[in-house]
Parts: structure tokens; sequence; C-alpha cells
């Protein structure tokens, strides 16, 4: 396993999304973006949260994370508002249609 030495709820996640979201693309039709959360009902053996246990990686190859899990989320987010182009396709219904056509 790979990690940051970081356990995060998963809802606590989703909110740092949310705030960065708010704070690095405040022109998005949904403000503030924790309007889109929608609860919904868990599913056999959900998971809470994701605990990474990565002393493997470390004892062996000397390896520690250099990035914060809130360091990597906010140039993740910013990656993704600077390549628009690269996923809004993703976004249309043609894509939508080939999608369900192929893999549903």
């Amino acid at each position: 396993n790979i990690g940051g030495n970081n356990e995060v709820k998963n809802l606590d996640l989703v909110h740092q999304i949310c705030e960065l979201m708010n704070e690095l693309a405040p022109d998005l039709p949904v403000a503030p973006a924790q309007q889109l959360i929608t609860f919904v009902k868990d599913r056999p053996g959900h998971d809470r949260r994701y605990a990474i246990d990565a002393t493997k990686i470390k004892t062996e190859l000397g390896w520690v994370p250099t990035e914060t899990l809130a360091g990597g989320l906010r140039k993740t987010i910013e990656w993704y508002l600077s390549n628009r182009d690269w996923w809004q396709p993703l976004l249309s219904q043609e894509y939508q249609a080939y999608y369900q056509k192929v893999y549903a």
C-alpha cells in the first residue's frame, strides 16, 4: 500500500473537496458546492473511511510521501480546472449514449 498516513472519513474528504471547489471555482453554477452532496442508503459492506498502512514501502524502500492530502487535493482540482478540454467532452449526451451502449 502507498499512502500518506492520513485517515479521513469519506464525508470529511467530500467537504474538503467542496471547500476547495468553492475557493478555486467560484463561477460554478451550484455554489456552495456542498449543495451537491446527496446522501444515499448505505450499500452492504460500505466503507466509511480508508486507512492505508504504508509501513512496508517506508521500511523496504525508504519511501515517504512528499505531498500532503490537502496539497494533493488542491493540485488535482487545479489540474482539472486548467484542463477542462480534456474532461468536458465526457459530459456530452453523445458520449453518455456511447458509454451506455458499450458498458451498460
